[in-house]
């Protein structure tokens, strides 16, 4: 399952996005899925540079910039892969706390992944991959930032269920990532790409 979240999209362009977000989701979102769990894929385009969008993505040690469940953060080690961070969820939701771990951060392809090793939670094996790519948008640089996960689905939940609750989440993140980026964009007044 895909969902995407065309910030400006008109007709003329529409299949080309979806060709592109096709690729990349073909290239770097495939999960292994077993009978137990579910996946899914989200896109979000950015009026905001790549470089200026990557620089949030990758802290690992630092996801309380544009994740707005996330209260505190603690690293274990540094930010190489195989670092764990033990993050604090701010209340709301059924959580307090998440285990995470590092297993790739590639600043040259723009991929990051991490899985959940714990915490008190039900997102029992949870894998997410992000990916960020250029794109132009109204004539300016953008980003098409793409997020995947693989998760169990929990006793007493559907599929459906667990991948709408996840999806939201995921969608509240990309929604903070895109504000924050676009607000830090707007202050470095990024020139239209025809005048470069």
């Amino acid at each position: 399952m895909v969902t995407t979240d065309f910030t400006t999209v008109n007709d003329n362009n529409s299949n080309a996005f979806h060709k592109m977000e096709d690729d990349y989701i073909r290239l770097h979102h495939e999960h292994d899925v077993k009978d137990n769990q579910c996946s899914s894929s989200l896109v979000k385009h950015i009026k905001a540079p790549v470089p200026l969008v990557w620089s949030l993505v990758r802290r690992f040690d630092q996801p309380q910039r544009y994740k707005p469940f996330v209260s505190r953060c603690i690293m274990n080690g540094d930010l190489q892969i195989g670092s764990v961070r033990e993050v604090n969820v701010k209340s709301g939701l059924p959580a307090t706390t998440s285990t995470e771990r590092l297993e790739l951060l590639d600043d040259e392809e723009h991929i990051f992944r991490i899985t959940i090793v714990g915490g008190d939670h039900r997102l029992k094996n949870y894998s997410s991959v992000i990916t960020v790519h250029p794109e132009v948008i109204d004539g300016r640089p953008g980003t098409m930032v793409i997020e995947s996960f693989v998760v169990d689905v929990p006793d007493g939940n559907t599929k459906d269920e667990t991948c709408y609750f996840v999806e939201a989440l995921i969608k509240c993140n990309l929604t903070s990532l895109a504000n924050v980026s676009e607000r830090l964009a707007v202050q470095d007044r990024t020139e239209p790409i025809d005048r470069i």
